[in-house]
């Protein structure tokens, strides 16, 4: 699947045009419509340069929450849809670490970013290890530690990147999320009891989301659809669906149909194998207080007050 002509467009003085920066300079567009005003207007009032208002609504300027909380205070934007607004600037400033750094990814995570920037839904399993957008930073730290082709100076940009990359939770619009977990993931102690016990409680704090559908696998089931690994199946409203299946030195994606129906059927039957959300629910919180309860390290130190 083509990666620069969808996801990132072209350049102009430095600044990439983004799906997030192209979606506010929209917004602010929209705002300036409903006000009566146009670029020239605002260039004069706010003693811009015309070529900066253009580039701030086309997604080619960077969009400094000042310069929009003033935009928006000239279009008479108020309340909660100017706090909104306001929110989106914040974000895609926090978004421009991981343009930043991206291009020191790998080649096949930089493109999964990207199609996660752009999908509608997003099902995802994972048999031995919780998803990484539903990670915590202690525990995409204990995992990546562990990584043998990653160099130990670039541990904390991936975890940082990790992190980086759940901001797409607060976007808008957001893709559905759609989580099979096998319980082995949760019973591995990763990072030690207390990383285990916090990751666990955000699970359980992300599965009350609207978007976000955790479900999982029990253990008595026994053999299981996608034994061999993990995988997901990321949708679009436009393109054609992806599947991307993680390996230890690479990432495959696949979008020929057959692959995709054949993932579409693994993920109609982990929905057959696996506990509904209620059921989910009850099971992690279980063994967030079973195996983890106290949240302590292997030196028996508590660490659950200092995260």
């Amino acid at each position: 699947m083509p990666l620069a002509s969808s996801t990132v467009g072209r350049v102009e003085n430095g600044q990439k045009s983004t799906i997030r920066s192209r979606e506010l300079g929209e917004q602010l567009r929209q705002a300036m419509v409903a006000a009566g005003i146009n670029g020239k207007y605002v260039a004069a009032r706010l003693s811009w340069t015309e070529t900066k208002v253009s580039r701030m609504l086309n997604g080619h300027q960077a969009l400094k929450e000042a310069d929009v909380a003033s935009l928006l205070a000239l279009c008479d934007v108020t309340g909660e849809e100017r706090d909104r607004l306001l929110g989106l600037a914040r974000e895609y400033n926090q978004r421009n670490w991981l343009q930043q750094h991206i291009a020191s990814l790998p080649e096949q995570l930089q493109t999964l970013i990207h199609h996660e920037n752009q999908a509608t839904t997003i099902r995802q399993f994972d048999a031995l290890r919780i998803p990484g957008l539903l990670q915590t930073e202690g525990y995409a730290r204990a995992l990546v530690q562990r990584v043998v082709s990653v160099p130990a100076d670039e541990v904390e940009s991936r975890v940082q990147a990790r992190m980086t990359r759940q901001l797409i939770f607060g976007q808008y619009p957001r893709p559905d999320f759609g989580y099979f977990i096998h319980e082995s993931a949760l019973r591995l102690p990763v990072g030690g009891p207390a990383v285990m016990s916090g990751q666990l409680h955000h699970l359980l704090q992300m599965g009350v989301r609207k978007y976000i559908t955790i479900r999982v696998i029990p253990v008595s089931y026994g053999a299981f659809p996608a034994l061999d690994g993990s995988c997901r199946l990321v949708e679009f409203g436009e393109l054609k669906p992806v599947v991307y299946v993680e390996e230890e030195a690479a990432g495959n994606f696949m979008e020929d149909a057959p692959t995709v129906s054949l993932y579409r059927r693994v993920f109609s039957a982990l929905a057959d194998c696996a506990l509904d959300e209620a059921e989910s629910m009850r099971r992690i919180a279980s063994l967030a207080v079973d195996l983890y309860g106290g949240g302590e390290d292997s030196d028996g130190r508590d660490q659950l007050a200092q995260e």
